[in-house]
């Protein structure tokens, strides 16, 4: 897969791609990602790509010039699955669409800046918009990280152990269970005896149960979801 993405501040993105899962996908070159500074793109003299809105009013603008400027350059060298807008008015990411989105080969997202973009940019030059919860950013770089995140661990041979992915909470439409690990015992807090008890169809019947309980107390919303979804 490749992943490439047009912001104005490049840099931000150099802490969660250089560590951690992404790293490790990108050192396995199972994923390349490519920054692109949109005011490389800006016939303006100071390298600007944002203007006061024609209705007036408090921001700019970024312009669709240096827009689609890049976008038209990137265009000539592959064909994009998805051209991606990070908006705080577009769908919301969920695991369905970040399972959707491992499956293509190229991906190309726009962080958007000030107040927002020219509306013709995304009319014409956008295939999706993504938002990533109801609430407003400085950018969307922030935004862009956490979709490459949640689209590239879901990538084959990304985790060391691949079934990880499948058990994640929101896979199966409900959240996951509780997990425990060594100790068995702390403090007099104690590891459920199930867990410890080798009957794997006991064990799994029990997950499950925790699983229901969880998302109707902590995410109701997607338990009413999930039973209409049930076959």
């Amino acid at each position: 897969m490749r992943i490439d993405i047009i912001t104005l501040f490049p840099e931000m993105f150099e802490g969660p791609f250089t560590n951690s899962i992404i790293k490790r996908a990108i050192e396995k070159e199972l994923v390349e990602i490519e920054l692109h500074n949109l005011r490389d793109y800006s016939t303006d003299k100071h390298r600007r790509v944002d203007d006061y809105a024609f209705s007036g009013g408090a921001g700019m603008v970024m312009m669709i010039e240096p827009v689609d400027r890049c976008i038209s350059a990137l265009q000539k060298k592959r064909t994009y699955d998805e051209i991606i807008y990070l908006s705080p008015d577009g769908k919301q990411l969920d695991q369905e669409m970040s399972n959707q989105l491992s499956l293509k080969n190229n991906i190309l997202m726009l962080c958007g800046h000030y107040k927002g973009i020219d509306e013709r940019i995304r009319e014409h030059l956008i295939t999706r918009e993504i938002s990533i919860g109801d609430y407003v950013l400085s950018g969307g770089e922030l935004a862009a990280a956490v979709v490459t995140d949640s689209v590239v661990r879901l990538i084959p041979g990304v985790l060391s152990d691949e079934t990880s992915a499948l058990s994640d909470s929101f896979q199966h439409g409900l959240v996951s269970p509780p997990v425990y690990t060594r100790p068995r015992n702390y403090k007099g807090w104690e590891v459920p005896d199930i867990l410890l008890s080798g009957n794997e169809a006991k064990i799994e019947a029990w997950k499950l149960d925790q699983a229901f309980q969880r998302t109707a107390e902590r995410r109701p919303e997607m338990l009413e979801k999930f039973k209409k979804n049930k076959p």
